[in-house]
């Protein structure tokens, strides 16, 4: 869908063409991988208009005008926190350091752990493109390595979510799949040599495997497909674990018991039984969290409010003040609604921009972020992948011994019912 470009005239000057935005890449293939890669940053978001400019716009400029700030709420970047930039920073190292190895030793590897909604999958992806654009334009979009004759075909990442079920052959299958290589009715040797052929022939310098902790440590299977990931490491290519509570899955104790209880012969130098073979993973791996914001020092509120400060550059409301997201309580009161989550902030800002321009208050307050809901009550027990965050209407006050909130937002019908149940 586009907009008119004349017919209305300077005042429909104001609206540009919009195209609604296609369907997502899928980042599990190839093909898919590089379409995101070179259009993650395309979107084109609305101008700014004034209210009193858009009131001048005739009425399908206005509907094309709204559309297209919908659909900027809705694409909202994913802007860098403190402690992606940690992360992203040691991954890049990470990264760069290996494929400029040349020795035949193992690369070490990553592990992302944190919680959901926190943005560890695009913090590692966006870090995994940007290096493919430079490494890619370093060898002028060509496989450095390719044999002569052949079609250079390049995937210098490959990103690959872990399958449910994880065993060697099916963590292979998956990884074939991202190349749409063939590998029905192939023994798990057979799956190994292909994997290891199209990583070289795709001269792939980064796997990054999602969802890791699928990968349940009490299984045979599971430890066989750590063997199989280790290996991977040797194919010289830089491997990225991401995962929702990598240290409690096992994954760096290679699902083996404390060594309180280990029955390795070897024993450690305070007298306890060590498990050396546990070690294969730990020490290949470097361990990073990602965490949400904090709120309890001046430096974390002073990165919180930063951080809102940037998504409010983003926003396209008529009405919108200066400061709308950063003065005042609203900090703290979105601080209060999201736990610092930065995926659950973005909900809450999409929602509410949403029902800001269905409104026509074209801004956001308090009052309205009140009626959107973030309610994860559907989820009967909270698992690894949703956190475990309350609902937090304008009723609720903080959990004691948390900084306290004001209590003008405090709906009084409320604790009656609380007290019931």
């Amino acid at each position: 869908m586009t907009g008119p470009a004349n017919g209305d005239g300077a005042a429909g000057a104001a609206a540009v063409p919009f195209v609604l935005p296609g369907p997502a890449a899928a980042r599990e293939t190839a093909a898919g991988w590089a379409q995101w890669r070179r259009t993650r940053h395309s979107f084109t978001p609305a101008p700014r208009l004034s209210l009193a400019r858009w009131r001048r716009l005739s009425p399908r400029h206005r509907m094309l005008h709204d559309l297209h700030r919908a659909a900027t709420h809705a694409n909202l970047p994913i802007l860098e926190t403190p402690m992606s930039a940690a992360v992203s920073r040691i991954m890049g190292s990470r990264i760069q350091t290996n494929a400029l190895k040349r020795q035949p030793t193992t690369r070490a590897g990553l592990m992302i752990n944190g919680g959901g909604y926190q943005g560890k999958t695009e913090t590692a992806c966006e870090v995994a493109a940007a290096f493919e654009d430079q490494w890619l334009a370093l060898h002028a979009q060509l496989n450095p390595d390719a044999v002569a004759g052949t079609r250079d075909l390049v995937a210098t990442v490959a990103y690959v979510p872990t399958p449910v079920t994880a065993t060697p052959k099916s963590v292979c299958e998956a990884i074939l799949d991202f190349y749409g290589a063939p590998h029905r009715g192939m023994t798990l040797a057979q799956l190994v040599h292909a994997v290891r052929t199209s990583l070289e022939d795709h001269a792939t310098e980064v796997l990054i495997l999602d969802d890791i902790t699928r990968l349940r440590m009490h299984r045979e299977a599971d430890q066989d497909t750590l063997d199989l990931l280790r290996s991977l490491m040797g194919m010289h290519v830089t491997l990225v674990l991401i995962g929702v509570g990598i240290p409690a899955s096992g994954l760096l104790r290679e699902g083996r018991r404390p060594i309180s209880t280990a029955t390795s012969p070897t024993r450690a130098a305070d007298g306890r039984f060590a498990d050396q073979a546990a070690t294969q993973t730990q020490r290949r791996f470097d361990l990073v969290d990602l965490d949400p914001f904090g709120y309890d020092t001046p430096q974390a509120i002073g990165a919180w409010v930063a951080h809102l400060a940037g998504v409010e550059t983003h926003l396209r409301l008529l009405a919108a003040p200066p400061g709308m997201l950063t003065d005042g309580v609203m900090p703290e009161y979105l601080f209060g609604r999201t736990g610092g989550i930065v995926g659950l902030l973005e909900r809450l800002i999409e929602d509410g921009a949403a029902l800001a321009i269905d409104t026509g208050a074209e801004q956001l307050t308090t009052d309205l972020l009140d009626a959107v809901t973030i309610n994860l009550g559907n989820v009967a027990r909270p698992t690894a992948e949703i956190p475990n965050i309350p609902d937090i209407p304008a009723a609720a006050s903080r959990q004691p011994g948390r900084r306290g909130r004001n209590t003008v937002f405090d709906d009084h019908g409320s604790p009656a019912a609380d007290a019931a149940g």
